[in-house]
């Protein structure tokens, strides 16, 4: 009955929250959406003008860049050379080779006398012997001293223009001329345009066009468009219709305000990604809606289940405690079953002993059973032994064994555990170096619960490797303490994990595997003896486990 009153008022107050986070949450995240899209499309159109305002500029730069670099390049042929040098088609040809080789976009070099004529020529055309004295560029060069002419037929009838610098010998003028490659500068040009109506192209101050336009002319056609819109020098941004079309348009002059690139966007492309925008803001207000009220839903739930996993806690929370005071009897009986098993060890032991003296009389020599009698008394004794160490061990789990201080050759007890373990790691193909420190004192310590914590670190290491790998086990004194580093080549334990590795009942092994007391017994154990012991490692580097031991010189007896 309680149980349902409370599902009840969970409901009620669940159908309360979620209106109010409708009317609280939900309505003005649609209006601050309808706010941010305003702001953002009036942001984005200006950006829009001011992206291509920025590629008129810089592209115009790029171009004057261009022009300029090839006119120094003929400038510099000219001041460093004499025509009559130039004048000879070999050394014409040899130059024109370097020059192409250093730069492109020159197809061919010329060299032409103040009469205009053509005295020598490197290039793909036979233009060698024609006369320039009549074409418009010529008289500009002659009177300017450098000039770049707009784009012409000329002797080949093919559209072209032509870099021309002047040059004085022996009081006469004489030109060196090269041509500009039309597919580099107007690829060159194309290179400002953008998306799929995007258009990039030059026209004169005539309006006749030097680089074709993508949509609406070509080389030498004349363009409708209105140059008054630009000043002289400056990049303009404007809006105009074409063909029912919004366009962005911005142009710049170069080439002394001679030539103009122009470049054209529709708007409706350059807006797609506001439209974009648009529909992805619509879709994520919603969907944020529907996540409010999915997730209040949910949490509710959430929280409701909790109150029930609350009480069921709790009722865990009572049979750990009940399993800890079983845990806790069972360490009181361990003790005790321990101590009354050890007497009747001792005795079976000392009678053991006492049968082997027997065995040493002539009589027990002579009799046919005498290596029968040997053999029992041995396995009296290994059992007496093993039975031993299994109350060693229950002593240890209720930890109520004292330690026993030892003088204690560290490097020898590492030497027996890793011959205990020397087959089990050879099996698996792990190979095991040992690098000890030959002059480590003896100290006192507790001999069998160090043999446990090398025992418990270095059968961890072969299980973290399983197969084909490496362990390196180290000695070494550092000041007051011996230092034991045990490191492996496995694949290492996360950051996470390594924080816990000494916590008890943690085991990174499969589900029984481990109990995950090893590495907790171990370091209470150093601890007990004045040590410490720490863990470091890296995935898919491995572990190192460090044991530090005070040195403690042995009492004298």
């Amino acid at each position: 009955m309680v149980s349902y009153q409370r599902k009840s008022i969970y409901k009620n107050l669940q159908r309360k929250i979620m209106l109010i986070i409708l009317c609280v949450a939900i309505f003005p995240l649609i209006f601050l959406g309808e706010t941010i899209y305003y702001r953002f499309a009036k942001t984005y159109e200006e950006k829009i003008e001011e992206q291509i305002k920025y590629r008129a500029r810089s592209q115009s730069y790029a171009m004057e860049v261009f022009l300029r670099e090839r006119t120094a390049i003929l400038a510099t042929i000219v001041d460093t050379h004499s025509f009559d040098e130039l004048k000879q088609q070999e050394n014409l040809a040899r130059m024109f080779t370097v020059i192409s080789r250093r730069t492109d976009g020159l197809i061919d070099l010329g060299v032409i006398d103040s009469t205009g004529r053509h005295l020598a020529y490197a290039g793909p055309y036979n233009l060698k012997g024609l006369n320039y004295f009549q074409q418009p560029w010529f008289n500009e060069v002659i009177s300017k001293g450098k000039y770049i002419s707009d784009i012409y037929m000329g002797y080949r009838q093919l559209p072209h223009f032509v870099i021309a610098v002047r040059g004085y010998s022996n009081g006469q003028s004489w030109i060196l001329r090269s041509t500009v490659d039309s597919d580099i500068f107007n690829a060159f040009v194309r290179t400002a345009q953008t998306g799929k109506s995007g258009d990039a192209y030059i026209i004169n101050k005539n309006g006749i066009y030097q680089t074709p336009s993508r949509f609406s002319g070509k080389i030498l056609g004349k363009s409708n468009l209105n140059l008054t819109l630009f000043g002289q020098g400056t990049t303009v941004g404007e809006k105009l219709k074409d063909n029912g079309k919004t366009k962005h348009i911005a142009g710049t002059w170069l080439k002394n305000n001679e030539w103009l690139l122009v470049i054209t966007q529709d708007v409706g492309d350059e807006e797609g990604g506001l439209w974009t925008t648009r529909n992805t803001e619509i879709i994520i207000i919603v969907f944020g809606c529907l996540a409010i009220i999915i997730t209040t839903f949910f949490t509710m739930r959430i929280i409701f289940k909790r109150l029930e996993d609350a009480d069921k806690g709790i009722s865990e929370l009572n049979d750990q405690l009940i399993q800890s005071d079983k845990m806790a009897a069972l360490g009181k009986m361990a003790t005790g079953i321990a101590h009354e098993i050890n007497n009747p060890l001792a005795i079976i032991g000392e009678k053991a002993g006492w049968m082997r003296d027997l065995l040493f009389e002539e009589e027990f020599q002579k009799s046919k059973y005498f290596k029968e009698y040997a053999t029992s008394v041995d396995k009296i004794e290994e059992h007496v032994e093993r039975a031993r160490k299994i109350t060693h061990t229950m002593l240890g789990f209720a930890r109520r064994m004292e330690h026993r201080l030892d003088d204690v050759d560290v490097n020898h007890v590492l030497n027996q555990t890793i011959e205990l373990l020397q087959s089990h790691a050879q099996t698996n193909n792990i190979k095991i170096n040992k690098e000890m420190h030959p002059d480590l004192p003896i100290i006192a310590s507790d001999q069998s619960q160090l043999q446990q914590v090398f025992l418990n670190l270095i059968n961890n290491a072969i299980d973290a490797i399983e197969k084909d790998g490496l362990i390196d086990v180290t000695t070494r004194k550092d000041d007051s303490r011996i230092v034991i580093s045990i490191k492996d080549n496995g694949p290492g334990i996360s950051k996470e994990d390594l924080q816990k590795v000494f916590d008890p009942f943690f085991t990174t092994k499969e589900a029984g595997k481990g109990t995950g007391l090893g590495l907790s017994a171990s370091y209470n154990i150093i601890e007990k003896l004045g040590g410490t012991i720490t863990a470091e490692s890296k995935l898919s580097e491995g572990t190192v486990f460090k044991v530090m031991l005070p040195i403690v010189i042995p009492a004298k007896k």
